[in-house]
């Protein structure tokens, strides 16, 4: 495929991906002996690093596990879907560490917790640790979903502290920043009834992620949206000084962006969000930047090809802005093709998620910052209530299947075999000699 900048990103033959497996990490099948506890992952400059390794990443979102594990009948989700990950080679999930208020809800109201969902929260930790995912953690949701930053803002006015009706006061409030720094602590100090760590002790999460999505179109000079960033990341890192932290941005640059002319989505709406890439990403206590990839809620009127450019260009820039501007990690967390597009073929979906795979392989190779990706969203089966457009049961559709774990074996030919994956990758990646 033809990148933004022109360059020709190749196709290694999958063989000799495989070849290079054995040939530079055949020993780890040979001379691990036993199970290690899982390592703190680290950032060093552009990479994450474990055990003094470079990580990279080949992820996915199923933000659904706590919900899941609060009903025993649910619960073997949990351990369904951590297993076929790992079966998969991936690594780490992406998954809500909060439900605000709403159904099965985690946090009642203003620091009163449901301790059955919570006990629902460890058990996912505990289900991860046991199968060698890490996890990405979310702490709020800037959509209404699960209760989300409106959900704060509801509490503060009932209580009569509130500033404003607004959703955006979420950022300003003082009532609000002191409910989420409320929840916050009790997240990261709470000691999980099934391996006996806190939650900030735990290797098993990989980084915190603050707010999924967050805008604040109220300020669009970006000056709320940052300062909360500012005070919020620097409230993690003050309690836990273990895990890496991330804003959770969809990666669209602000107003005062070069970028915001010749890589955001045609038109004024993405760069009057209040949020902006590179400003919110540089701020010191964020390890590493976030990007969200969906062109069917950006674009309408282009076809499968305009769309794939589009993603390639995006992609591209941002392991660019990581690489020059940042100096930091970026991770793609969230990428998603609909299904209800018009004359929808899964194959187009394929072809989606190829185009990410190759840039972060390449970027991986030549040890530049692209370095992890997470599809939207995984589910098993019996799950038909919680499909979205974008959803996949991967084993079903071997095409998909088979595109996603030769990108697992891809990696293990860059990072070598991680002690976390020997159980399932050789098998994997022998499959595909």
């Amino acid at each position: 495929m033809v990148a933004a900048n022109g360059m020709f990103y190749p196709i290694v033959g999958f063989a000799s991906c495989v070849a290079l497996i054995y040939l530079s990490f055949g020993d780890l099948w040979v001379n691990y002996q036993k199970e290690q506890n899982l390592s703190f992952v680290q950032r060093n400059g552009t990479h994450f690093m474990v055990d003094g390794r470079v990580f990279y990443i080949n992820g996915w979102n199923s933000y659904w596990l706590m919900d899941h594990a609060v009903d025993e009948y649910s619960r073997p989700r949990i351990r369904a879907m951590l297993q076929a990950g790992a079966k998969m080679g991936l690594t780490v999930c992406r998954t809500w560490a909060f439900n605000d208020g709403a159904y099965n809800a985690l946090q009642i109201s203003p620091g009163q917790y449901d301790e059955r969902v919570f006990r629902a929260l460890d058990h996912v930790i505990a289900e991860a640790k046991q199968h060698r995912i890490r996890l990405l953690l979310s702490l709020v949701n800037n959509l209404q979903a699960f209760g989300g930053k409106m959900q704060y803002v509801k509490w503060a006015w009932e209580e009569g502290v509130g500033l404003s009706a607004s959703n955006d006061s979420f950022f300003y409030d003082p009532s609000t920043r002191h409910y989420f720094k409320n929840h916050v602590k009790t997240l990261l100090t709470r000691k999980n009834t099934i391996t006996g760590i806190q939650y900030r002790n735990d290797p098993t999460i990989f980084a915190w992620e603050l707010i999924n999505e967050p805008r604040c179109m109220t300020d669009r000079s970006g000056d709320t949206l940052q300062d909360w960033i500012e005070e919020m990341s620097a409230f993690v890192k003050s309690i836990d000084k273990n895990h890496l932290v991330t804003v959770g941005l969809e990666g669209f640059y602000g107003p005062k962006s070069p970028k915001r002319l010749t890589v955001n989505p045609a038109g004024i709406w993405a760069d009057s969000l209040g949020s902006d890439f590179i400003r919110n990403s540089k701020i010191s206590t964020i390890d590493f930047a976030s990007v969200h990839i969906y062109p069917d809620h950006w674009f309408h009127d282009q076809d499968l090809e305009e769309k794939l450019e589009y993603v390639a260009n995006w992609t591209v820039s941002h392991i660019e802005d990581g690489d020059k501007e940042l100096m930091k990690p970026v991770t793609f967390t969230e990428f998603g093709l609909s299904d209800l597009n018009k004359g929808f073929e899964p194959s187009q979906r394929d072809r989606f998620f190829k185009v990410i795979y190759d840039i972060l392989y390449e970027s991986a190779k030549k040890k530049k910052s692209g370095v992890g990706s997470f599809v939207w969203q995984f589910l098993v089966g019996g799950m038909e209530e919680y499909n979205d457009d974008f959803r996949i049961v991967p084993w079903k559709r071997p095409s998909t299947y088979q595109l996603i774990t030769r990108h697992s074996c891809w990696l293990a030919t860059v990072q070598g075999v991680l002690p976390s994956q020997k159980e399932h990758l050789k098998e994997l990646c022998s499959k595909r000699r």
